[in-house]
């Protein structure tokens, strides 16, 4: 890791820490091993580069936090309702079901892909769910479980629907009514959906 993305990683395993949650460490190495802190954050959208992803879960930390900030100010009521420590678990775990689906396209890709004009339009890495395909949200929430993290209910709606509409099957309307269920029930969920869409929208563009 450059320099860049050791910084990065500090500071995520910082705030992590300092929510004093069981399983922290546990969840800490597991990421490591998993290639969490060098992976990318995209294919080809936003920060699409080594330690992207690492990058982008602080950066939604930080906008979760700042939203959190404002609307406690206006209702103080959400104060207990918007735990800082259970913000910053859903906001820094969101996407751990990327840390292992990025694939560096094949030097012989590349120059196919030049041959025929395509260089700058072919993205660095292609994506490859393995042995995991249980979906998105679902994803991160079942690893988090699996390997030791306490966490409550609220933030697990929170990682589970933090895509909100994105790839959610409207078709389902078992599904969709889990999603506005999920909405009405914890606060946590609107926030972290706001903070990630914020956070890859706008500042990471």
């Amino acid at each position: 890791m450059n320099n860049h993305v050791d910084n990065k990683k500090e500071e995520f395993c910082r705030r992590l820490r300092l929510t004093n949650r069981d399983g922290v460490e546990q969840i800490i190495t597991f990421l490591d091993d998993l290639g969490f802190f060098t992976a990318p954050a995209s294919t080809r959208f936003h920060l699409n580069h080594e330690g992207g992803l690492v990058e982008h879960s602080l950066n939604v930390c930080d906008v979760a936090l700042d939203i959190r900030e404002a609307i406690v100010k206006r209702n103080d009521d959400l104060e207990d309702r918007l735990h800082v420590d259970s913000v910053v678990i859903a906001a820094l775990l969101h996407d751990v079901c990327k840390a292992d689906i990025y694939r560096p396209l094949s030097r012989r890709f590349e120059k196919v892909a030049n041959v025929f004009g395509l260089g700058n339009k072919i993205p660095p890495y292609r994506v490859d769910y393995g042995d995991h395909p249980f979906g998105h949200g679902e994803k991160s929430v079942i690893l988090l479980l699996k390997n030791g993290l306490e966490m409550t209910d609220d933030e697990m709606l929170a990682i589970r629907w933090h895509m909100s509409a994105w790839n959610l099957p409207f078709q389902a309307s078992e599904i969709l009514g889990n999603f506005n269920k999920a909405k009405a029930i914890s606060p946590l969920v609107t926030l972290i959906q706001s903070a990630d869409e914020l956070a890859s929208q706008i500042m990471e563009r």
